[in-house]
């Protein structure tokens, strides 16, 4: 029981007047010399003004972040658009190669000797 008199007796009220004057009292001077991180009231903002650093902290991070992420998605759009162009490319190229006319013209160019077939092809017919 003693001891929470004595608790009560080591609690210090101040009063809101007080606190009005103590943050009017805000100048210039303290702000250079520091005596203003000593005061009660900016004491009590601290754990706040730690949090909104920490909160300016990650936004930053995430912006940083994002900006990373939206340059990398630019970049491989970009050469998914040329793999795309190339492989229209080749598709074209290849479809105007497997042609006849132009299997006739490269075999006479190699000189393989071969001839375009004349008479269609026979069906076989199987006995039973």
């Amino acid at each position: 029981m003693a001891d929470a008199q004595n608790n009560n007796n080591n609690i210090e009220f101040i009063s809101s007047k007080q606190e009005k004057a103590e943050l009017k009292k805000f100048t210039f001077k303290q702000w250079i010399s520091g005596s203003l991180l000593a005061q009660s009231s900016f004491r009590r903002q601290l754990p706040f003004l730690i949090f909104l650093s920490f909160l300016g902290f990650l936004y930053i991070g995430n912006r940083y972040h994002a900006e990373k992420l939206t340059r990398q998605m630019n970049m491989l759009q970009r050469e998914l658009d040329e793999l795309r162009a190339e492989s229209i490319n080749t598709a074209a190229e290849l479809m105007f190669f497997c042609r006849q006319s132009q299997v006739q013209k490269r075999i006479d160019e190699t000189g393989l000797g071969l001839r375009e077939a004349v008479v269609p092809p026979a069906k076989i017919k199987r006995y039973q």
